[in-house]
């Protein structure tokens, strides 16, 4: 027995006793059951934990299609996973790529809207720098008040 896990139980059972009726008979069943629970709660059973084989909800070889991918975490079928990740699960790509065995080149966004959205951005002309035009228009200087005169008083 431990010493200080007993003076703890006598304490409780004293405390407890000190504002609740109790027979003189019960005293040392009380004392025990609170020495025991405390025990129990000093050395909580060792119970070995093994980690569930992680299933996905689709083949891993199904999951990318030409206009979606499907999250291997809930079957969803998304055309961007990254927000979904965050929002559902709290994981990074990166973190989902480790979680599942994914090589690191593994897309996240659905390889057609990838396509569409590159298309777009060529069309509008992003990540080309602006042609300057190597003239520059000379300012036009702005035209001069006159001071207005002064009144007289």
């Amino acid at each position: 027995m431990s010493d200080s896990t007993l003076n703890l139980a006598t304490n409780i059972v004293a405390a407890y006793v000190s504002h609740n009726r109790v027979d003189v008979a019960d005293l040392p069943s009380l004392l025990k059951a609170t020495y025991d629970k405390l025990v129990a709660l000093e050395n909580p059973p060792v119970v070995a934990a093994t980690p569930e084989p992680l299933t996905p909800a689709v083949p891993v070889r199904r999951s990318v299609t030409p206009d979606y991918i499907v999250c291997l975490e809930d079957g969803k079928k998304l055309k961007m996973l990254k927000r979904h990740l965050r929002t559902a699960y709290n994981l990074t790509p990166d973190e989902y790529r480790a979680k599942w065995g994914l090589p690191s080149d593994y897309p996240m966004v659905a390889p057609n809207y990838a396509e569409r959205r590159s298309g777009l951005a060529k069309a509008n002309g992003l990540g080309t720098r602006a042609q300057r035009n190597t003239v520059a228009a000379p300012a036009a200087e702005p035209a001069k008040r006159k001071r207005a005169a002064k009144k007289a008083a």
